[in-house]
């Protein structure tokens, strides 16, 4: 692994922590932000295609809806997909970065930030829709750019189906969430499940309002400007609280770190540790990112200790720099 530095109310009352190490307030609010960090013929035979007036085609894929722009020209196709209870339009601060060079798709994940929903969430069915996507528009080993939870996916993809994909640039999504909550990589998934079934409880239970509270209270970790943050919480009170639930139950219990060493996919993660001030806080991050990578020879970390979770938001400039870089090599 390739490392580099670029200087650029608690989680829930009363849940039981055995087999876990304690956690500050601001290390357990970070946690939660990461969180809210073959063809299946069937799923091809149903996706429904249409054309808007701004000819731009929309793609319903069952777990999600995808817009790209129609285009006669064959680019390099790059897939971009926003994290729990996000929709694309955290992307449009640097989308535009790459229409030029690249065909771009824009996912929106059903019952996120507004997005219709019409069936459950499942994490495992969106990587299968995933793949009858790319084989549904014949994308020749499509780029995937996923912020948080979408970075999960993206390194899903990476770990289980290598062979349909590109490179994959994570923005601030891990192969495992488990180690930010313990501040420990010898965490395993079996540690996880009593938080992850605390959580999915905690959010299905809300009503949209209270989904925006809960974002609220840790908005500071997750971007800088006012306008963000509003954009953010809002987002958050759109989105639908049984499918924000189990998607974060799901996302805590997926654990990609040991396939990932033998997938042949390029990877550059992109961290952000600017919700910390202390230098020790930072490096503990760094660390702790760099480790759910050891053994994987072809993934490079990168991290930011100026932006905050959303890095779109805070650092445009540098997140297209970097991802510009990364898939030019």
């Amino acid at each position: 692994m390739t490392r580099f530095l670029t200087t650029s109310k608690a989680m829930l009352n009363n849940i039981k922590t055995s087999k876990l190490n304690p956690s500050s307030a601001i290390w357990q609010q970070f946690a939660i932000v990461m969180v809210l960090l073959g063809v299946v013929l069937p799923a091809v035979l149903q996706a429904k295609t249409k054309v808007t007036q701004a000819e731009q085609l929309t793609t319903d894929m069952g777990t999600f809806s995808v817009v790209n722009q129609a285009s006669e020209l064959h680019k390099q196709a790059i897939i971009f997909i926003p994290g729990l209870m996000s929709n694309p339009s955290v992307y449009s601060g640097i989308k535009e970065q790459f229409e030029e060079q690249f065909d771009v798709h824009l996912v929106a994940i059903k019952g996120f930030a507004g997005t219709p929903q019409d069936s459950e969430f499942s994490f495992e069915q969106l990587l299968l829709d995933l793949r009858a996507y790319i084989a549904l528009k014949k994308l020749d080993k499509p780029h995937i750019v996923g912020h948080s939870m979408g970075g999960l996916i993206g390194l899903s993809m990476a770990a289980e189906h290598e062979e349909l994909i590109g490179k994959v640039v994570s923005i601030d999504g891990l192969p495992f969430i488990g180690p930010i909550f313990t501040r420990s990589n010898d965490t395993v998934v079996d540690h996880m499940e009593p938080q992850a079934q605390a959580m999915k409880a905690m959010f299905q239970a809300m009503q949209p309002e209270q989904l925006a509270a809960q974002t609220k209270r840790g908005i500071f970790i997750q971007a800088k400007s006012a306008d963000d943050q509003a954009h953010i919480v809002e987002m958050a009170k759109k989105s639908d609280p049984i499918t924000a639930g189990t998607a974060l139950y799901e996302v805590m219990l997926k654990d990609v770190r040991k396939p990932l060493q033998t997938s042949k996919t390029r990877m550059l993660l992109l961290g952000a540790s600017g919700a910390f001030t202390q230098d020790a806080q930072h490096q503990s991050v760094q660390d702790l990112y760099e480790q759910q990578f050891e053994n994987v020879k072809n993934a490079t970390v990168i991290m930011n200790t100026q932006a905050r979770h959303f890095i779109m938001f805070d650092q445009p400039a540098w997140l297209v720099t970097q991802i510009s870089s990364f898939l030019e090599e």
